[in-house]
């Protein structure tokens, strides 16, 4: 059994929500405890590069992080889920990943050319969309594979993509799509051999 923590940017009763909570839903029907933190009722700044953690001092803002950083720490796969917002992953979500600097180590051997060490820890990506065109999640796909899977060196457990949900004008629209129940399957299989 593994604790799954997903962090999940959007409008809470949205899309991605929805996503989250299907994915959420095949998770724990495969064993697993999971935990959706939703990112918009938290108050998380993005990181200000001052260097107080690596002088182990604690962070000079006083914002929902640490809260969040003790439910990142005792995970064994983050998630992390957001709407397309300009083609990348919202800003709420780029801020919490930001702040994973105050997790890194020191390492003398580092890892295809990174100069500090992050937790062992498995990872997923969960994206919605208004569009489904086949460059819609590009960018920010080869962000994930960039920063969270090649750079901090987490172990990529996959990537559920969710595009043609409907305008932003209007109600989420996921329900309408076959995407709900791919999420689920896509929870149940994160650990499956």
């Amino acid at each position: 059994m593994k604790q799954i923590l997903i962090l999940q940017a959007g409008r809470p009763k949205g899309n991605t929500a929805r996503l989250s909570e299907a994915v959420a839903e095949g998770a724990r029907e495969a064993g697993h405890r999971v935990e959706i933190v939703q990112l918009n009722t938290l108050d998380i700044r993005g990181c200000l590069g001052c260097n107080a953690c690596r002088y182990q001092r604690p962070c000079v803002q006083r914002d929902d992080f640490a809260a969040v950083r003790e439910k990142i720490e005792a995970a064994d796969c983050l998630i992390f889920a957001s709407p397309l917002y300009f083609w990348t992953i919202s800003a709420r979500l780029k801020a919490v990943i930001e702040r994973f600097y105050c997790l890194a180590a020191e390492d003398p051997a580092p890892p295809f050319g990174r100069y500090e060490a992050y937790p062992e820890k498995d990872c997923a990506l969960l994206l919605t969309a208004a569009d489904d065109l086949f460059w819609t999640f590009e960018q920010a796909v080869s962000y994930y594979r960039f920063a969270l899977v090649q750079y901090i060196g987490l172990h990529d457990r996959g990537i559920c993509l969710a595009g043609g949900c409907g305008s932003t004008n209007g109600p989420p629209r996921i329900a309408e799509t076959g995407h709900l129940e791919r999420a689920r399957e896509f929870g149940r299989g994160l650990y499956a051999e």
